[in-house]
């Protein structure tokens, strides 16, 4: 499936907030919306007053970059939240939140949602015990999410996991790289910059 290759820091300029995209750099010096935090291009220093319209748009591609996903999967969930009862809005950050790369990002085994994506591509996860490679997987509560023993002993794992984070009541962490998933999440508990009632009216034109 097709994946924005390009320059993500542009991203966050674009949107005019941080979307962190890359990890450690984010919450440094280094980030590119604290250096220069007008949006890129020829014309990004321009004033523009979005329309009601600009508004819905900016906030469907925040929520969609935040998440890492492209337009068709990320209507996909959209379609999916309609059908479900509730808030179609929280419904939809929910799906995004459940997802298997997402889930490892939140639990601060990757840095970034792109490498929590590739670390899972590569196989390096388990969900209740069996070898789980798409990072679209949506897991579920009461599910166990794991990282392969083998894989603990790469360098790679072992530099991430010296970091420590917050993990959100939502889930719980368990002994020798373990957690589950005790429920998912409400919308107080889902941290995503985004106004989501604006997506809703965006595909509901």
């Amino acid at each position: 499936m097709a994946r924005y290759t390009g320059a993500v820091c542009k991203l966050c300029r674009r949107e005019g907030k941080k979307l962190f995209l890359k990890g450690e750099r984010c919450t440094s010096s280094k980030c590119a919306i604290d250096r220069r935090s007008y949006a890129p291009g020829q014309h990004g220093q321009g004033r523009k007053k979005l329309t009601e319209y600009g508004l819905q748009l900016r906030a469907k591609q925040t929520a969609r970059r935040y998440y890492g996903l492209n337009e068709s999967q990320f209507h996909k969930y959209y379609t999916m939240a309609v059908r479900q009862a509730g808030v179609t809005g929280d419904n939809l950050l929910r799906i995004c939140e459940s997802r298997l790369d997402n889930i490892v990002y939140t639990l601060g085994w990757a840095t970034s949602r792109a490498e929590a994506r590739q670390l899972v591509t590569h196989g390096h996860f388990l969900v209740n015990g069996k070898r789980v490679d798409i990072p679209s997987y949506l897991c579920k509560a009461g599910d166990t999410v794991a990282i392969k023993k083998a894989s603990l002993d790469s360098e790679k794992f072992k530099a991430i996991l010296e970091k420590t984070g917050t993990i959100p009541a939502w889930l719980e962490a368990g002994e020798d790289y373990t957690a589950k998933v005790v429920a998912l999440p409400e919308r107080d508990q889902i941290e995503v910059p985004v106004e989501e009632h604006l997506i809703v009216e965006f595909y509901s034109r």
